[in-house]
C-alpha cells in the first residue's frame, strides 16, 4: 500500500522522465519483503503422508554430504542393541572432518554414539558403528541401501556411511524428495526422536567425558523445530534436513547447496504453518457404510489449506471377500492422488442365549443355580 500511494503522487507532481528515474530508486532501496529460497534443491513435505507442498529440482540427486547420518542412525537403530558397549577399534584412525574424538580401545555404549554422530556429526562415530553393526563399511552400506530401497528411495546411491566424498570425488548421492521420506520414516522412530531433538547430552566413558551441543541451530532458534542433521563438504556445500510441528501439522523441510539454510528452512516453516491446518477428516468410532454396525479405529486426518479441503474426496471401497470383521477401507483422494487408507471393521453382534421359562422365573426371584 506505501508504494501504490507513492506511485501515485509522483504520477501527478513529476514529469515522466523524473518520475523513472525516483522509480528506480525506489525499487533499489525500498525492501519489497520478497523470501527466495538460495537452495538449488529444496522441498516441503508433510512428513504424515509424504505429500509434497512445495519445491523445486525435487528429484535431482545431489551430494548430500553428512545428512546421510539419517539413514546410519536408522540402520543402527533397527539391528542392533543401544546398551551394547563397543569398544573402539582401529578404523577410527581413518577418520578426518567432523568427529567425537574417540579412541582406540575406549568403551562406549552404541546408544552414546549415535548421539555423538547425530548431535556432533562424528564421522568417527559412524566408522566405529559400521564395524559393530555391519561387521566392516562394505556390510554397512548394503544395510543402508537395502533400507533405501524399501523406503522407494529410487534417486539414493549410499558409499558410506558418514556422507565423506570417496576417491575421484564420488560419494552418497539423494534427491530432496528422498531424503524427505527417510526424514518422515525417521522422525516417526521414537528413539531416532528422542535423539535429534536433543540440544545438549553428556557421556562418560572409561576414557574420559563428552558434552555434546547440537550443531542444528533451528533447534534453539525456531520453537516448533524437533529435530534434523546438518551436512557440509566443499563438493556438496551447505546441506540440510529438518523437521517441525506445530498444532497436529508435522512438516520436513530439506536443502542442498543451501547458504542461508537455516533461514530458509524457518521461512518455509513460518508460511506453511500460517497458511495451512491439520483437519479431521472422519473421526474415529462409527461410519456409515452399507453395512451395519461400522467403524474406523483411528481419526483420518490430513494437513490442508482451506481451498484443499473443499477438493478432498472420501471414497468408500467394499473388500469383495468378507471372511472377517474388515468390511472395506476409506480412501482419502486430492488431486487424484490416494493419501490415506483407513480400515472399517463390522462390529460382531453376538446372540443372546434365549432363557428357559425355568431360567426366567429363577432370575425373577434372584436365585442361582
Amino acid at each position: 500500500m506505501l508504494i501504490k500511494s507513492i506511485f501515485f503522487i509522483l504520477k501527478h507532481k513529476f514529469k515522466c522522465d523524473a518520475m523513472k528515474r525516483i522509480l528506480l530508486l525506489l525499487i533499489l532501496f525500498i525492501p519489497l519483503n520478497v523470501k527466495a529460497i538460495s537452495a538449488s534443491a529444496y522441498i516441503v513435505m508433510d512428513t504424515d503422508n509424504n505429500r509434497v507442498l512445495e519445491g523445486s529440482n525435487i528429484h535431482t540427486p545431489y551430494l548430500i554430504a553428512s545428512t546421510t547420518k539419517i539413514m546410519t542412525a536408522m540402520v543402527v537403530i533397527n539391528n542392533s542393541d543401544l546398551q551394547e558397549m563397543v569398544t573402539i577399534g582401529e578404523e577410527v584412525l581413518k577418520s578426518y572432518g567432523s568427529g567425537i574424538y574417540v579412541e582406540v580401545g575406549e568403551k562406549i555404549k552404541v546408544e552414546d554414539l549415535l548421539y555423538g554422530l547425530m548431535l556432533r556429526s562424528g564421522n568417527d562415530a559412524a566408522m566405529a558403528l559400521a564395524k559393530h553393526v555391519g561387521g566392516s563399511m562394505e556390510g554397512f552400506v548394503l544395510l543402508m541401501n537395502e533400507t533405501a530401497k524399501s523406503l522407494g528411495m529410487e534417486n539414493t546411491i549410499f558409499l558410506n556411511n558418514h556422507g565423506l566424498e570417496e576417491k575421484g570425488n564420488v560419494g552418497n548421492k539423494s534427491s530432496v524428495y528422498d531424503m524427505g521420506v527417510l526424514s518422515g520414516y525417521a522422525i516417526k522412530n521414537h528413539v531416532f526422536q528422542k535423539i535429534t531433538s536433543t540440544k545438549k547430552y553428556q557421556v562418560t566413558t572409561n576414557y574420559k567425558t563428552y558434552i555434546w551441543h547440537n550443531k542444528n541451530r533451528l533447534l534453539n532458534t525456531y520453537e516448533y523445530c524437533t529435530g534434523g542433521k546438518t551436512g557440509f563438504t566443499e563438493l556438496a556445500r551447505r546441506t540440510l534436513v529438518t523437521t517441525a510441528s506445530k498444532d497436529n501439522m508435522n512438516l520436513t523441510v530439506v536443502t542442498f547447496k543451501d547458504g542461508n539454510d537455516f533461514k530458509d528452512h524457518e521461512d518455509l516453516y513460518n508460511k506453511y504453518f500460517e497458511s495451512y491446518k491439520n483437519y479431521i477428516l472422519v473421526k474415529k468410532g462409527f461410519i456409515e457404510t452399507k453395512y451395519t454396525n461400522t467403524y474406523i479405529k483411528n481419526d483420518i486426518k490430513m494437513t490442508l489449506s482451506k481451498n484443499e479441503l473443499k477438493k478432498v474426496n472420501l471414497k468408500i471401497n467394499y473388500y469383495e471377500e468378507n471372511v472377517t470383521n474388515v468390511i472395506g477401507e476409506v480412501e482419502v483422494i486430492l488431486n487424484g492422488k490416494t493419501y490415506h487408507q483407513e480400515k472399517i471393521f463390522k462390529e460382531e453382534v453376538k446372540l443372546k442365549k434365549k432363557l428357559t421359562l425355568w431360567q426366567k422365573i429363577k432370575r425373577m426371584f434372584g436365585l442361582n443355580g
